[in-house]
C-alpha cells in the first residue's frame, strides 16, 4: 500500500492552510519574521505552521488574517475549524472561534458537541425514540 491515509485528512488540511499562509505572506511582500512579528509568535512556530507541521489556535489564526488582510473565516476553513457547506452551521462555529471570553479547549469541546448534534441530526432513524 506504501503510504497510510488515515491520518493524512487532517494533515492535508493543515498543509492547504499553510501553503495559503505562504501564498498570502508572500502577496504581502511581508518575510517570515516580519509576520511573526505582527503576528506576536515565533519565526520557528509560524515556519512550522507554513510547513503544516503544527495547527495554529483561533486567536493566532485571527491575528494572522488580520495581518495578512484576508477573511478569518476563509482561514478557519482551512484550518478544519469551520465547514464550509453550511451557513448556519459556520456561523455558530465562528462566533464559538471568535468569542475571546473561552480557552482554546473550551472552545474545541463546544465544536465537537456541536458537531455531533448536527450529526446527530442528520441521522436520527439510528436513534429511535429521539425528538426531532
Amino acid at each position: 500500500m506504501g503510504k497510510d491515509k488515515s491520518d493524512k485528512g487532517g494533515k492535508s488540511v493543515v498543509n492547504s492552510l499553510g501553503d495559503y499562509l505562504k501564498e498570502q505572506r508572500l502577496a504581502a511582500r511581508l518575510s517570515l519574521r516580519q509576520l511573526a512579528d505582527q503576528v506576536g509568535v515565533s519565526n520557528p512556530y509560524l515556519s512550522q505552521i507554513e510547513r503544516g507541521l503544527r495547527k495554529p489556535s483561533a486567536e493566532v489564526l485571527q491575528q494572522l488574517a488580520r495581518a495578512l488582510r484576508v477573511s478569518a473565516e476563509q482561514l478557519y476553513v482551512r484550518a478544519g475549524m469551520v465547514h464550509p457547506d453550511s451557513d448556519q452551521a459556520g456561523s455558530v462555529e465562528l462566533a464559538v472561534l471568535a468569542d475571546a471570553g473561552l480557552t482554546e479547549r473550551q472552545k474545541q469541546s463546544l465544536l465537537d458537541v456541536y458537531a455531533s448534534f448536527l450529526a446527530l441530526n442528520n441521522h436520527p432513524e439510528q436513534h429511535p425514540g429521539q425528538p426531532e
